[in-house]
């Protein structure tokens, strides 16, 4: 999960992610990560439209998003 985040902050990739919060309520975000620490990381968060700060621990999945391009003839 970690490789995968760190290659989010490296690329600039859109993630998929479902969170755990602190109150046990799950999540569904679209997120680009900024920032990542030691414990958490900083990402935009397009659910909620602003930038926010994540636990890694509370991840519970994250993969990237993949953008298929159509081709118009």
């Amino acid at each position: 999960m970690r490789r995968t985040l760190e290659k989010s902050v490296r690329f600039g990739d859109v993630l998929d992610m479902v969170y755990v919060a602190n109150d046990g309520s799950i999540t569904e975000r679209r997120i680009k990560v900024l920032q990542l620490g030691e414990v958490s990381f900083r990402a935009y968060c397009y659910l909620r439209k602003s930038k926010r700060t994540f636990t890694i621990g509370n991840v519970l999945a994250i993969v990237p998003v993949i953008v298929k391009e159509r081709r118009v003839i």
